[in-house]
């Protein structure tokens, strides 16, 4: 659009017919699926697989990658920030694959038009032909590149001048828009960036191409005023600034992050880039949640849109959570366990006589709604799965919806009723699991204060083998987890182990989140909290009102991640155990 405006009205006279016809379909192209800076619509641009997967700790598979892209399209978010195709080959295969099979998806999105794919990558032609590759086969498709701005940056990383990076900055939008119509330019560390020199940057960048402007706090530096002040100077002081979408990416250092997006949002931006529970770097990026509700809390003072199914939102937290091992804090906004909570009388007795007094937005609103159908054992398929699509499970395949319906019934024999809580966890127990190498079939567990714990575990293959070894620990949860070692032949580090109630009751399910280090990885020599520091974790999730088979459950389901990383990096850098050798 930016060249198109260039061409004087004889210049484009002398321009042939069919680049005409060709240069105009592509302007068509770049403009129908996103909003004009003067729409008011914000854009949502989730970085959960890119600057969420940067959390310390957080390991993602392909498959589980996919598995949230796909959640994200039905969230209804405008864009996915799939990797950064550079870092590594899986990173890059990981993107190729969501842009293939999930960049088309127009299914339940309210947009009706297919999540848009980005990848990201830093001002160099290599890393930018590398993110093409991996982007292009989305209908949709977006280069993001970034260089860094701050003065500190410039002096100690880069090492160069501020007219280097200007040149550099040109040149790397430049040549991304010969390979697509969308590009997107962040001057990393803006938060501490000198203003003028900002707009000397982004007015080259407007002028090599570029169609989004993203303003990052990269260190969480900004109060709100300060953010909004500079968003607001940068706008004002920009060449061609009104031809560009601004964006917001704000980093949660000082716990400013989702206050500064929505000062950026008050200031004329138009995107926000967050992610799934706030995840991310550090203290976590702006939380997609929290923005998304402001925008829906005060709709009818901003006046502002979006294209996102908010009865998604607790569904696609859950998801993350499951997957990355990162559970939320009770009192998280939006989607934390005490967010629609109430405890003190006075509260209680308003919520008994008028919801709004104590509730600014309804729980059903992200997908947390309450039911008066109560399920017990009693209950038939078509009540359990009725209940399962008001939650926002309603795209279940049938087979697996059938076992899932088995396991309810016999957790339905055990607790007199079964509430939504358990529900989510049974689920997220079936559903956002790896690849099944090992399944738990039994464990047989004899413990004492005055004995020494023994496990018995049965784990059956992939082809139907099973294979059954005991082992001895201190104390059952450490006899059932070596067992497993000792049948898998995987030699597995517990870095972290939780446990809780899902709900209240003795009969209470219970839920057991495990972290696993791969042993067999080969690392520098240095002592044993080095190597806790330095090995990735794996997480895993179990399920049960047996809490020993819970904790079996989600050891598996960690080793099971292990094995998948393995076989996705190859031989290299491991040595394996065999089956059934000692620890």
């Amino acid at each position: 659009i930016f060249f198109r405006s260039l061409l004087s009205a004889s210049a484009m006279r002398g321009v042939g017919r069919v680049f005409r016809k060709q240069f105009n379909d592509s302007c068509r192209r770049a403009a129908r699926f996103y909003p004009t800076p003067s729409e008011n619509r914000v854009v949502f641009f989730d970085t959960t697989l890119r600057d969420g997967e940067q959390s310390p700790g957080c390991t993602l598979t392909v498959e589980e990658k996919i598995t949230i892209a796909r959640q994200l399209s039905r969230l209804g978010v405008d864009i996915c920030e799939a990797g950064f195709p550079i870092a590594s080959e899986g990173d890059f295969e990981a993107v190729k694959i969501i842009a293939r099979e999930v960049g088309p998806l127009v299914e339940g999105r309210p947009s009706g038009q297919p999540m848009r794919i980005c990848g990201l990558s830093r001002a160099i032609e290599a890393d930018i032909h590398r993110c093409y590759e991996a982007v292009k086969h989305a209908p949709l498709h977006r280069i993001h590149t970034f260089l860094a701005t701050s003065d500190i940056h410039l002096k100690h990383k880069l090492m160069i001048s501020r007219e280097e990076c200007v040149k550099r900055a040109h040149d790397a939008v430049a040549y991304a828009r010969t390979l697509v119509d969308d590009v997107e330019f962040s001057p990393e560390d803006s938060g501490r960036s000198d203003p003028d020199f900002l707009c000397e940057v982004l007015s080259a960048v407007i002028e090599a191409g570029a169609t989004t402007l993203n303003i990052p706090d990269t260190v969480g530096y900004n109060t709100p005023d300060q953010y909004m002040k500079k968003m607001q100077y940068l706008m004002a002081n920009t060449k061609g600034s009104d031809k560009v979408t601004w964006s917001t990416h704000c980093h949660n250092d000082l716990g400013l992050a989702t206050s500064n997006t929505f000062a950026g949002i008050q200031a004329g931006a138009r995107q926000v880039e967050v992610t799934i529970n706030g995840i991310g770097e550090r203290a976590g990026n702006t939380s997609l949640e929290e923005v998304a509700m402001i925008l829906h809390v005060h709709k009818q003072q901003l006046d502002l849109n979006d294209s996102l199914n908010r009865q998604q939102i607790f569904r696609t937290s859950q998801l993350v959570t499951a997957y990355t091992g990162m559970p939320v804090q009770p009192n998280k906004a939006i989607v934390g366990a005490n967010a629609f909570a109430h405890e003190a009388g006075i509260h209680q007795d308003g919520m008994l006589k008028n919801r709004e007094t104590y509730e600014i937005m309804r729980p059903d609103t992200v997908g947390l709604g309450a039911s008066s159908l109560v399920l017990g054992k009693h209950s038939g398929m078509n009540a359990f799965s009725n209940r399962l699509s008001e939650l926002g499970y309603n795209d279940i395949p049938s087979d697996q919806m059938r076992r899932i319906f088995s396991r309810f019934k016999k957790l339905a024999d055990v607790k007199k009723t079964v509430t939504d809580h358990d529900l989510r966890c049974m689920l997220n127990d079936e559903i956002n699991q790896p690849k099944e190498v090992w399944t738990l079939q039994s464990i047989q567990v004899s413990s004492g204060n005055h004995m020494t714990s023994t496990t018995t575990c049965s784990l059956m293959t992939a082809d139907d083998k099973l294979h059954v070894d005991a082992a001895t620990g201190d104390g059952p949860v450490d006899a059932i987890f070596k067992s497993i070692n000792r049948i898998t032949g995987v030699n597995a580090v517990l870095m972290d182990f939780e446990i809780k109630a899902i709900s209240g009751g003795s009969d209470a399910m219970g839920e057991v989140r495990v972290a696993l280090g791969d042993g067999d990885v080969e690392l520098p020599e240095s002592d044993e909290a080095d190597v806790q520091h330095q090995l990735t974790k794996y997480h895993g999730h179990g399920a049960d009102v047996d809490i020993l088979y819970a904790a079996a459950k989600a050891y598996i389901h960690s080793v099971n991640r292990i094995i998948s990383a393995r076989d996705s990096a190859g031989p290299k850098s491991v040595k394996v155990m065999k089956p059934g050798q000692p620890i």
